[in-house]
């Protein structure tokens, strides 16, 4: 016969196993290749790491290079998703003029975001060599998409609308920033890795004609 008292502890010890498993686990992950490649890189920002170190976890490779385009694509497809949460939450504004506004400039910041993405990816190649040549690029771009993200939040006005976006496009901001923050660390991350490459710190992005070839 199973008393309250062996019923208590019963309970307790059932509560028990099942906290101490996923913790159990947790110290396992923390001393894996993976792990260690993750904090290697996530590391470096400056802020709340959580959305960098959430997002490489299910990246299933150690390849440093790998896992920083990945935190990039993650923030690419944020990014998205932040443009379709506009376009969704539009019909819901559409009779207050200075809302449909804000949302609409919100919006069309996000594309330029997308646009630099494209940008970006063209910057970075398919190697690291590629990659460290237009490290300077590349790092501007990902400024001009934090930059976007700023900009979108930093014109509105009203505080209900404000927590509404900003909570609506968080993911790809907070990864915009974890993700430049990668890219600004890339030498300290290159040495803890041993990449021997080096960063060249001079902008390699299409420069205009000069002001003479428009005239005659």
């Amino acid at each position: 016969m199973i008393t309250p008292i062996k019923l208590a502890f019963l309970l307790l010890f059932i509560i028990a196993t099942a906290t101490a498993a996923p913790k159990a686990k947790r110290r396992n992950y923390l001393f894996t290749p993976h792990a260690k490649a993750v904090a290697g890189i996530c590391t470096v920002v400056l802020t709340n790491t959580s959305p960098c170190c959430k997002t490489l976890k299910h990246v299933p490779t150690d390849d440093p290079i790998e896992l920083i385009r990945a935190l990039a694509a993650a923030t690419e497809s944020s990014v998205k998703r932040s443009v379709v949460f506009l376009s969704e939450i539009k019909p819901k504004h559409k009779s207050n003029a200075t809302a449909a506004a804000v949302i609409n400039s919100c919006e069309k910041n996000l594309k330029y975001a997308l646009e630099d993405f494209t940008d970006f990816w063209n910057a970075t190649g398919k190697d690291v060599k590629t990659l460290a040549h237009n490290y300077f690029t590349c790092k501007k771009k990902l400024m001009s998409i934090m930059g976007y993200h700023w900009t979108c939040l930093d014109d509105i006005d009203d505080k209900n609308l404000l927590k509404e976006v900003e909570t609506g496009i968080s993911v790809g901001k907070n990864l915009s920033s974890n993700t430049y923050d990668v890219f600004n660390g890339l030498k300290t991350i290159f040495k803890t890795f041993g990449i021997k490459v080096k960063l060249n710190e001079e902008d390699t992005s299409p420069q205009p004609p000069p002001l003479s070839n428009y005239y005659y």
